[in-house]
Formats: structure tokens, C-alpha cells, sequence
């Protein structure tokens, strides 16, 4: 399979491209400098059609599109929640018109996106068909998932990948707590109450390369494993795996004047299941919160 990806340097994206690649398949990533190789496409995702040359996606079966500034990067200022939508929402309707207009288009595209669809679910379970909730981050995903329409509209299958927080030591949330844990300043933020959707990073590659074989998905899917967990319970975990304490809690009006809006991302309380994937069959390898952290968290060479 020859699959296209968008946002390859990023901890996902770089994670799939290495798993496809070593599974035989061929890659080409769509860079936003000069390619460096054969199997790198320039693009500008804020341009129409992403200024994608003709012919560049030839011969691709899949594409996968990751690209995105980082949510919890920087402070929301206007210009950045600005940067956030345009680069989720412009790119993916670059990306989509092109694919609509080649000749022979990729059969599927993976379109990302994020549990943020929900907005705060506080204790309440929600799947695939709940409807989009409110807030900013509520609104960029809706705006995100209906760019990819020009791909749908020409026939494209398209699944929309609604991703918690990934579990890895090498990038993302858990990369950053690690230091302030491992000197036992792990702490809870706010009541600890709101629940955290998360995935392992070798679970998200998985659950991805599903997707891509199986025909019969498209529509959003949640990229999330079966078990939710509060903050609390998140909290307890990570310190577990480092075996250091975790007594403290950051009270909410504390967050703010650190973090500023962001702080509304970290309090909202998303408990999703991945109701699609577990009725296609797909196996989570570590569906346990706590398994998972000590797992991904053990010292390079110890045993599995």
C-alpha cells in the first residue's frame, strides 16, 4: 500500500510512518519545506489545494492527514486559538479539494481530530453518535470534521480520528508531567473529578492501520481506549509507575493565572468509549490505565 501522511514529524505521525515502513508499505510525507527526498511532497496546508503540485499524490492508496498546531503548545491568545482552527481547519480543506479533484483519488483518508468534539461530558459515557459540544475546542473539531467533506463528496471513504491523549514517555502530556512527577511534585488539577480519555501510542498506530484495512468505517471514530479515567486516577497512576508520591492539587483559579484559557482544555471532563472499534473487533493491547504508564514508563531494555 503506497499511503500519504501530513504531520509525520509529529510523535504520531512519525510513530505510524516507522510502523508502515516496517510492515513494507511505502510512504511519502507532505513537508512545509524544501523535500530532502524522494518520498517527501512539499505543501502549504493555509493555501488552496495546499499549492500541491499536479500529479503529486499519483498512485497513493491511502492518505492520512495529522498536520496541526499543538493545542496545549502555548497560551490562547486570539492570534493562537487563530493559528489552532486555520491550521486543523484550512489544511484539511486544502488537502480534501485536492484529493477530490485528482483523477484517481486514494480510496480512504484518515482525517484527524480530537475527543474535544465533546466538549465537557462531566460522569456521562458518550460514543461516536454524540453530538458536538460547546466551547472553542468543541467548535474547531466540528469545523475540522466538515473540511474533509470535498473528500467525502467524491466518493473518498473517509474516518475522522477523534484522538485522547496519548500515552508515550517520548512526547505529549506525559512527557511533560515526567519531571515534575519524578521530583514528587505530581499533583491533581482541580477536584481531579474530570475524566481523561487516553490511548497508547502503539495502540493509536494500531487502531490507525485497522482503520486503513477495513472498508467498511468511515465517519468519526474515537481513538481511545475502553477505559477512561479521572484525573485523580490518572494522577495515582503516574506516580505509581514512577514509585514517587502524588499528594498534592492545583486548585483551579491557580491554573488559570498560570495557563490562562487553556485551562478550560485540562478541566473538561471528556469520558469516551470507542464504541466503533470495539464493535469492528479491534483489540486494544493495553486497555488498563496503569498497565499502560508502567509499561510505557519502564527503563529501556527491562522486560515486557
Amino acid at each position: 500500500m503506497k499511503v500519504a501522511v501530513t504531520g509525520a514529524s509529529g510523535l504520531i505521525g512519525s510513530a505510524l510512518t516507522t510502523s508502515l515502513r516496517e510492515s513494507g508499505d511505502q510512504v511519502v510525507t507532505l513537508v512545509r519545506r524544501t523535500p530532502s527526498s524522494a518520498t517527501e511532497v512539499a505543501w502549504d496546508p493555509l493555501t488552496p489545494l495546499g499549492s500541491l503540485a499536479s500529479g503529486a499524490l499519483d498512485g497513493v492508496d491511502a492518505v492520512v492527514h495529522l498536520a496541526g498546531a499543538g493545542v496545549a503548545d502555548h497560551r490562547w491568545t486570539g492570534s493562537y486559538k487563530e493559528e489552532i482552527r486555520s491550521s486543523r481547519v484550512q489544511g484539511t480543506q486544502a488537502l480534501s479539494e485536492f484529493l477530490a479533484a485528482m483523477d484517481q483519488p486514494p480510496a480512504v483518508l484518515l482525517s484527524g481530530s480530537a475527543v474535544g468534539w465533546y466538549g465537557d461530558t462531566g460522569s456521562r459515557e458518550v460514543d461516536e453518535s454524540a453530538p458536538a459540544g460547546t466551547g472553542f475546542l468543541a467548535g474547531v473539531v466540528r469545523d475540522w470534521e466538515a473540511a474533509a467533506g470535498p473528500a467525502r463528496q467524491a466518493g473518498i471513504r473517509v474516518a475522522t480520528l477523534r484522538t485522547g491523549i496519548v500515552i508515550s514517555r517520548h512526547g505529549g502530556v506525559v512527557a511533560r508531567l515526567l519531571l515534575p512527577f519524578r521530583l514528587g511534585l505530581g499533583a491533581r488539577l482541580g477536584s481531579g473529578s474530570q475524566y481523561m480519555s487516553w490511548v497508547t501510542l502503539a495502540d493509536w498506530t494500531g487502531a490507525a492501520r485497522f482503520l486503513l484495512d477495513h472498508q467498511e468505517i468511515s465517519g468519526p471514530v474515537n481513538l481511545t481506549a475502553p477505559n477512561p479515567a479521572t484525573n485523580a486516577a490518572f494522577t495515582a497512576a503516574l506516580a505509581g509507575a514512577l514509585h514517587r508520591p502524588a499528594l498534592l492539587g492545583i486548585p483551579s483559579p491557580v491554573l488559570s493565572m498560570a495557563l490562562g484559557e487553556v485551562t478550560s482544555d485540562l478541566m473538561t471532563s471528556a469520558r469516551v468509549l470507542p464504541r466503533v472499534l470495539d464493535g469492528a473487533g479491534f483489540g486494544f493491547t493495553q486497555p488498563d490505565l496503569g498497565a499502560a504508564l508502567a509499561a510505557e514508563l519502564q527503563p529501556t531494555g527491562s522486560a515486557a
